[in-house]
């Protein structure tokens, strides 16, 4: 009776642990980032009443099989279900979700945590933090370039970050200038585009193709450039201006004059004089790019309308950081307000060889143990890791109609194992009667 007693009272402890376990399930169905856990039950030492024995080795007999009984349950393991959330758009340019292995990497309180829940913020200073503090954990960006083989540190992504101007080095062009068989006066053919100065400061370069009379196929070209110091009388790139000329068969540029075609059958036409006003460094010159002939970019001559344009150039004003995305291999990547794009950091992914084995600390953080194997800390999508995506968030992975289920199967074994309490004390008081 003792023993009986004893097994119900631990499967009553068992259960309640069981219950324990399903109402944080169900209170955290809403937590983005959460993973459910689950009671694994396991028997107590039997206690073996006889032995077994084998069979004889005459026909006159057999074999008995051992008799023990059970002495109650015991939960030998409360588990992580690490399996995936649904993710759910937030468009929230700091939210992020873990499409497969790893966690977030983050150090709060001088330890190193580990999460799912990719609800960050930035603080104050702009580091880029989860909602209890914790620093995540990445590479910053130097000039654009992230090296991932350095030990990770916390991400700054500030807003109002500048970056510097740049002065225009190359202007390329593209598009098409109408067929000139060189009779009659040509229309002449303009473009512009805004080039800078080391300052930022914006230089409109005019460039005008014009048709060389009795020449067909041939047209020179001329760029312009206001003087601030001189209004209406603008700089000249070239004192000569060069002459491009087609291939009449091709349509493509075949020679510019005074320019060797590079290797790739390319022309880069140097500017003759930069012009004044603008603080241009000091040996700076232009080049006016005409991509490589037969490409979808080159600069040809066919009959139909003019498409000519200066269609890039490499310079920017400076420029603010104005918002920021985070893509699948959790680069970081600002757009400030001169149009341009930079490279400002790269999230970190962790993963375990066991992470099954990682020990719940709260507020949806992990920490390491001896059976989870320690962090092999990567760029996501990189040795086996998930991708990170952006403006999004993982849901809790609480099945609630599992856990209702496992509620009333909880609630049945409570109550069954308080039956045989009441039991053995109805046959104990039995006993006594007798007495």
């Amino acid at each position: 009776m003792d023993r009986a007693l004893l097994a119900a009272v631990s499967g009553i402890d068992a259960n309640q642990t069981y219950l324990d376990t399903i109402g944080n399930n169900i209170a955290n169905v809403n937590t983005d980032g959460y993973k459910q856990q689950s009671a694994d039950f396991v028997d107590l030492l039997s206690e073996q009443i006889a032995g077994a024995s084998a069979p004889p080795t005459t026909p006159n007999g057999a074999g008995v099989n051992p008799i023990a009984i059970g002495s109650g349950v015991r939960v030998g393991a409360v588990s992580n279900d690490m399996s995936g959330g649904s993710l759910q758009q937030t468009n929230q340019p700091t939210d992020v979700a873990i499409s497969g292995n790893g966690f977030l990497v983050a150090v709060q309180g001088g330890q190193q945590v580990f999460t799912r829940a990719g609800h960050l913020t930035t603080d104050g200073n702009g580091n880029l933090a989860t909602p209890t503090g914790g620093l995540v954990q990445g590479w910053e960006a130097v000039n654009g370039a992230i090296n991932t083989n350095a030990p990770t540190t916390g991400i700054t992504i500030p807003t109002g970050q500048v970056i510097p101007a740049t002065a225009t080095t190359e202007i390329t062009m593209g598009g098409n200038l109408p067929a000139w068989n060189g009779t009659g006066t040509g229309t002449p053919i303009t473009t512009t585009i805004n080039a800078y100065d080391s300052l930022g400061n914006a230089a409109p370069v005019t460039l005008t193709f014009t048709p060389v009379a009795g020449t067909a196929n041939a047209w020179t070209v001329q760029g312009t450039v206001p003087n601030p110091s001189t209004p209406g009388t603008p700089d000249q790139l070239w004192t000569t201006p060069p002459t491009v000329t087609f291939d009449p068969t091709t349509g493509q540029v075949k020679t510019i004059t005074g320019v060797t075609a590079n290797a790739d059958g390319s022309f880069s036409l140097p500017v003759g004089t930069m012009p004044a006003g603008y603080t241009f460094p000091a040996g700076d010159t232009w080049n006016i790019d005409f991509p490589i002939p037969g490409t979808a970019s080159a600069f040809t001559q066919f009959a139909g309308q003019s498409t000519a344009k200066a269609m890039t150039q490499d310079g920017s004003a400076a420029g603010t950081l104005s918002s920021f995305s985070i893509n699948p291999t959790g680069t970081i990547v600002g757009s400030f307000s001169n149009g341009l794009t930079q490279t400002i950091g790269q999230i970190a992914l962790a993963d375990f060889a066991n992470p099954g084995g990682l020990e719940t600390i709260g507020n949806l953080n992990y920490i390491t143990t001896p059976n989870s194997g320690q962090a092999s800390i990567g760029a996501p999508g990189t040795g086996g890791r998930g991708t990170l995506i952006g403006g999004s968030l993982e849901s809790s992975n609480v099945n609630l109609a599992t856990q209702l289920t496992n509620l009333v199967v909880a609630q049945e074994a409570y109550q069954a194992n308080t039956k045989v309490v009441n039991t053995d004390s109805t046959v104990t008081q039995s006993l006594v009667q007798m007495a």
